[in-house]
Parts: C-alpha cells; sequence; structure tokens
C-alpha cells in the first residue's frame, strides 16, 4: 500500500510546515542511513491507495482520456536526501510515473546535464545500496509507480535475477535500459517478466520499421520513443518528425507510447500530447533545475513549482 498525499492547491512545503511530525529530511549515506524520528506525513491530505503497475497506470489515464506525465531524477543529486524528498515532490504533483536514474560512470545515452549528475552523484559516494535501501523507506510513501533508469552493466555486475528480484522487494514496477539491444535482451526480459517488473524498450528515428515493429512487441509497461536523435539534454523545440514516427508506432502496437528527449518546458508538453503520446518524459531540465538551485530545500521548491506548470500544461 501506499500514501496518497497530492492536493490541487496546497504546496508540499506548506503541508510539511504545517506537520510539526515533519521538520527534517531522510537522510542517507553510501554506507548507511538512518530515518529520523519526525517524517513527512502530510495528515490533511492523506489517503490509502494500492501502488500500481506502470500498464495499469496507463488503462487508467487513457479511460480518463490523459497524457502520462513521467520526470527523471538523477539519484543522489545532489545527495540521496533530497532525492528522496524529490520523489515525493513529483509524485504530491502529481506525476504518474517517476524515472529515477542510477549513477554510472559511462553513460553513453546521456547528455552533458545528466552525465554531469551523475558524476555528482558518484563523486558522493552514491551507490546501489544505498540507492535501494532508500527506495525501501521512500517508495510506500508513494502512490505512483517507479522506474529506474540503470545501464547495463551494474545490473550485470549484481546478476540480472538478482538485480531484478531485489528492485522488486523495494517495490520498483519498470525498468528501462537504454544500452543493450533488442538481440541481448532475452535474460533482461525473462527475469523481469518473473520478477513482475515491467521492462520498457527503446525505438529512436533510425530505427528501421521491421526492427521498431520487433522492439514495440517486446517492449512492457510502454514503448520509449526517443524524440531525436543522439543523447538527453533540454533543446529549444522538439522535433518536427515525432507525430509521423507516433503514427508509425501506433499501427503497429497498441501499447502506450511515451517520448522522451528534449522535453524541457510546458509547451513542449503539451504539444506532444497533441500529437497523439500517451506519456511525455522531461528529464535534464528537471536535473539541471535541482542542480543550480542556491540549497536543496530551495530545488525542491523549485521543481514542485515546474512540475505542477507541466503537469497543468497536460489538463
Amino acid at each position: 500500500m501506499a500514501i496518497a498525499f497530492k492536493s490541487p492547491t496546497t504546496s508540499f512545503f506548506q503541508l510539511k510546515k504545517n506537520n510539526p511530525e515533519t521538520n527534517s529530511f531522510l537522510r542517507f549515506s553510501s554506507h548507511r542511513f538512518a530515518t529520523p524520528v519526525r517524517r513527512f506525513t502530510p495528515m490533511a491530505a492523506l489517503s490509502t491507495v494500492p501502488t500500481v503497475g506502470i500498464s495499469e497506470t496507463f488503462t487508467r489515464l487513457k479511460k480518463q482520456g490523459k497524457v502520462a506525465l513521467i520526470p527523471y531524477i538523477t539519484a543522489g543529486d545532489p545527495d540521496l536526501s533530497t532525492t528522496a524528498e524529490a520523489l515525493k515532490v513529483l509524485d504530491y504533483c502529481g506525476c504518474d510515473i517517476i524515472e529515477l536514474g542510477v549513477p554510472y560512470s559511462d553513460p553513453l545515452a546521456d547528455g552533458p546535464v545528466i552525465q554531469a549528475a551523475a558524476t555528482r552523484s558518484l563523486a558522493r559516494g552514491t551507490n546501489y545500496s544505498a540507492i535501494i535501501s532508500m527506495l525501501k523507506e521512500v517508495v510506500p510513501q508513494l502512490s505512483c509507480p517507479i522506474s529506474l533508469f540503470s545501464y547495463y552493466n551494474p545490473i550485470l555486475k549484481r546478476g540480472v535475477g538478482n538485480f531484478m528480484s531485489t528492485i522488486k522487494d523495494v517495490g520498483v514496477q519498470g525498468l528501462v535500459v537504454p544500452d543493450v539491444p533488442l538481440e541481448e535482451t532475452e535474460i533482461l526480459r525473462r527475469e523481469a517478466k518473473k520478477n513482475g517488473i515491467e521492462l520498457v524498450l527503446l525505438t529512436t528515428p533510425t530505427t528501421p520499421t521491421d526492427r521498431m515493429k520487433a522492439i514495440v512487441e517486446a517492449a512492457e509497461g510502454f514503448v520509449y520513443l526517443v524524440s531525436s536523435i543522439g543523447v538527453t539534454g533540454a533543446r529549444a523545440s522538439v522535433s518536427e518528425r515525432v507525430p509521423a514516427l507516433l503514427r508509425e508506432i501506433k499501427k503497429a502496437t497498441n501499447k502506450p507510447v511515451a517520448v522522451g528527449f528534449g522535453i524541457s518546458k510546458p509547451e513542449h508538453v503539451k504539444q506532444v500530447a497533441g500529437w497523439g503520446a500517451d506519456g511525455v518524459i522531461v528529464g535534464s531540465a528537471m536535473v539541471k533545475l535541482l542542480n543550480e538551485a542556491k540549497s536543496p530545500e530551495e530545488g525542491l521548491k523549485e521543481l514542485e513549482i515546474f512540475t505542477k506548470s507541466l503537469k497543468a500544461a497536460l489538463d
């Protein structure tokens, strides 16, 4: 079960301020973590709901005629305590799925903003065990599903089966592995299915049609459409090729399609939703905002404002 604490009018931080039990962040380190006695539980807006999977989330949104907002943040940037709070802020703001990036030393699919975030996170000592410990504490407090974004090497290092069972145990619902070609996903798909993890697969503007069809056939949860050639990163505009790519994918599958890479403004979100996407993914803009803030708390406040503006663009 998860605690839903969404309110369209009240700020996350007003709820924290009004609740005397919520004066401090969760504290995590790469070696151990401690949970302070005072924790955020906004009693004025509590409702207990079961955490649902990614596919179920898209099914619900489709029935409501809505498009999923899927933010991405990097675990441990600026630190895991802030990441824990950021996950709660994003959930509070009405995000439908949250992608959490596992920092890696050679993130080939990521642009400079997310690469720098991974470097900062690793330099602070963030590691897989600490991320798992943080998720074990935080996921039960969320009402939306979490999907990990991890490169393949950290998964192989721990063993695919062990990795899948561990993330399942802490409540993770989905997984994106950007650097594994379709032909090498068999073990990943088998172990993901065994553990109830939805393995999201990516297709790009340069993916041949036959290969795209094979990818969407194998994908679970949703199909991740990379909007442009290259790495992640905020762009001035969304590629005009996206509408045609969406039509082509939707001819091949009934699975939901979410568009990512280069989406960084409310107008981008609205535009992509208008083109027929089932979900929009916003990453680098979120990561940059948290990094450039004067303090972690300021970053979280700005994250709330920005996320609400994205959500409003979808209403």
